[in-house]
């Protein structure tokens, strides 16, 4: 740093400081803290588990930002936040939404068939297929009827009675306030720091990746590097519309767009997926 000039210093220093300021604003709902806080931490994991599914669990392995690719070709994959495998071969995906932009019921179904169609291996029978839930900790309301949770399972319409599938698919409302171990999760989720957070297994994670130091390196680390990610998006798509309404090359766009050096590679990179 000592040979950059006075302008470029302080535009570090502005960068620094608004990475600081995203950190300190983020919470349980953020997808970065979040991965952060349960990545090796099966306590709380089990902790949110417990809660929600309202039954003791006990985490075999557990996976943050677990991908699971679709055999089809062109197929659309999907990366699920938390995948947990509990003792019996029971599998949870844990789904953290903050936005309602991926509150769609049917991704609900997509992940569910997802996580279904990978349990068996080739001629192992049916029967041995082992429960799934998808749970989805959404920010607000989904259903807007103030219940703390929602559980959706399959049922014969003529009977009422459930199919007893063994798949289940369950909608935490994030925005529930009771004085309850739900409402009192919720109030965590929520929470800017780890003062007067309700849970240990989760205020310890809070605490260390927004309190200490070193800590608060590696969200910064996660931060900037989402930051240049979602920039990347941006330009993607901004490359595909101007290629498509200006008739331009993929090489004219990039040039009129002033792209140039690494990003311009990346980018050729991703749109010759």
């Amino acid at each position: 740093m000592e040979n950059l000039s006075a302008a470029k210093k302080q535009y570090f220093r502005l960068q620094d400081n608004r990475v600081l300021k995203l950190v300190e604003g983020m919470t349980l709902f953020d997808d970065d803290l979040m991965t952060l806080v349960f990545d090796q931490n099966v306590k709380a994991v089990e902790l949110v588990l417990r809660i929600i599914l309202g039954r003791p669990v006990h985490v075999k392995e557990h996976h943050v930002q677990e991908e699971l690719r679709n055999p089809v070709v062109d197929g659309r994959n999907i990366t699920l936040d938390v995948l947990a495998v509990e003792d019996d071969g029971t599998e949870i995906d844990i789904e953290v939404q903050g936005n309602s932009a991926g509150a769609n019921v049917k991704r609900a179904r997509f992940h569910s068939a997802s996580m279904d169609y990978r349990m068996l291996k080739k001629n192992e029978d049916l029967g041995q297929l082992r429960d799934s839930y998808v749970i989805f900790i959404y920010k607000h309301d989904k259903f807007g009827k103030g219940l703390p949770i929602y559980i959706a399972r399959r049922v014969v319409d003529e009977t009422g009675e459930s199919l007893d599938d063994g798949s289940y698919i369950i909608y935490v409302n994030g925005a529930y306030k009771g004085n309850d171990e739900i409402g009192m999760l919720m109030q965590d989720f929520h929470s800017l720091n780890s003062e007067g957070m309700n849970y240990k297994e989760l205020a310890d994670g809070m605490q260390h990746f927004k309190e200490t130091g070193k800590g608060r390196d590696t969200m910064c680390e996660a931060v900037e590097e989402y930051a240049k990610e979602y920039a990347i998006e941006n330009k993607i798509l901004n490359v595909k519309n101007l290629m498509e309404n200006m008739n331009w090359t993929l090489d004219q766009t990039l040039t009129n767009m002033g792209i140039t050096d690494q990003e311009r590679e990346i980018i050729i990179q991703q749109l010759q997926k």
